[in-house]
């Protein structure tokens, strides 16, 4: 394997040549918000190198799956990308399929290799104490594929998700036709479990409006996101980020990703995409707590905050009907009257407050009958908000997978 220190380039720009990636100093020229992201960053000042070799030949897509543990899932997700092999886009030739084995215990990598065309590598192996500090383990992973890469695309994506029938072809098309460097699509979450059906609308209905996909596709806000379920990075875009070296410590790689698209002009798209992919971010109630104990307090920077709104949710939307239901049925005499209609304020507001939740709950994009349970999910919310709190500012640690990485 190649060093990921930086280097110098080779001279020569064929095949088995060095190319330089412009990801680790911010150009001060910024693009014009309607230009070709290709036509500016062409202008713009090298900065730090990687050793990458040119392959002898590009070809259209490469798509790289990192793969720890997954065997409950891996196996649909490779599906439905082996299943886009056409005539006119066919895998090994015009596009291939790499699967990165993380240090999976289980069937993974013997399921990977069941799959024709499917090319399953291992994850490179970091020195003592690399791992957990300097990379996490998935930007390693990502990382060992992506310097292999053939493609003039590059797409990162989950071993959870489940793409639909040419939606390579077109998120590539899609790319191209708004000009942009970086393309993520949020994909349609599949849950089961009530658990699972009333958080999971909550956590993504506060993700919509935290970053709404209009404003982080729009050039001229500041505002930056993207989902690693499904990254799409051209490859000389791919290279002014710093790739997945410029993000090796972020446990939320694809945001930070995003963050580097938007700074150094390349062209960030970003929307819901559920006629594209799909995805079961988790299998049990236990993952999930992890996981969002993991990620809530990195999306949300106010996610104490946002805990304590929460909490006050649950009182409004729970307490308001008891305290009416109280005053409609109180025995006060000659001020009955006056009670009775503080009951009907309380209920008016009530009201008020569960349409305000539903509005919000309903930009989440899952089904009705989801949405219409959320407020059993309030009080799981507001725990692992404040449990992710507690662990990235005060423990300044968080685990995922058998692994710990600092908060």
């Amino acid at each position: 394997m190649e060093s990921d220190k930086p280097g110098l380039p080779r001279s020569g720009s064929g095949p088995g040549s060095w190319k330089p990636v412009l990801g680790l100093v911010d150009p001060a020229e910024a693009a014009p918000p309607t230009a070709d992201w290709r036509e500016w960053a062409a202008k713009a000042v090298p900065g730090t190198v990687f050793d990458q070799p040119e392959p002898e030949e590009l070809i259209e897509l490469t798509v790289i799956v990192p793969a720890r543990n997954e065997e409950d899932c891996l196996g649909d997700c490779l599906k439905s990308l082996v299943s886009q092999s056409e005539n006119i886009f066919e895998l090994g030739k015009d596009w291939d399929l790499i699967v990165v084995d993380d240090g999976s215990t289980d069937r993974t990598a013997a399921i990977a290799r069941g799959f024709a065309g499917v090319t399953v590598i291992a994850a490179e192996k970091l020195e003592a104490g690399q791992l957990g500090r300097m990379w996490t383990g998935k930007n390693n992973a990502v990382w060992t594929a992506a310097r292999r890469a053939r493609g003039r695309w590059l797409l990162f994506t989950d071993a959870d998700t489940i793409h639909e029938p040419g939606g390579l072809r077109h998120a590539m098309h899609e790319a191209e036709r708004y000009k942009v460097g970086v393309l993520s699509y949020s994909p349609r979450q599949i849950v089961i479990g009530l658990a699972q059906r009333s958080l999971m609308p909550l956590v993504f209905c506060e993700l919509a409006l935290a970053y709404p996909p209009a404003k982080v596709s729009d050039p001229s806000q500041r505002i930056a996101a993207a989902n690693g379920q499904f990254l799409l990075v051209e490859r000389e875009a791919y290279r002014k980020l710093g790739g997945h070296a410029s993000v090796a410590g972020e446990v939320l790689e694809d945001v930070a990703l995003a963050v580097l698209a938007k700074r150094r002009r390349v062209g960030l798209r970003f929307r819901y995409a559920d006629d594209i992919v799909s995805a079961r971010m988790y299998r049990t109630t236990a993952a999930m707590v992890e996981g969002w104990t993991k990620n809530l307090k990195l999306l949300f920077n106010n996610a104490l905050t946002l805990a304590i709104f929460r909490a006050l949710d649950i009182f409004l939307l729970f307490g308001l009907p008891v305290l009416a239901f109280e005053l409609w049925n109180a025995r006060l005499g000659a001020h009955g009257l006056e009670w009775l209609g503080a009951g009907w304020i309380l209920a008016l507001l009530w009201l008020r407050t569960l349409f305000r939740f539903y509005r919000r709950v309903a930009k989440s994009n899952f089904p009705f009958l989801d949405c219409a349970i959320s407020t059993l999910g309030l009080p799981l919310f507001v725990v692992l908000l404040y449990r992710s709190w507690f662990q990235h500012r005060i423990l300044k640690r968080v685990s995922w997978k058998g692994r710990e990485y600092k908060g």
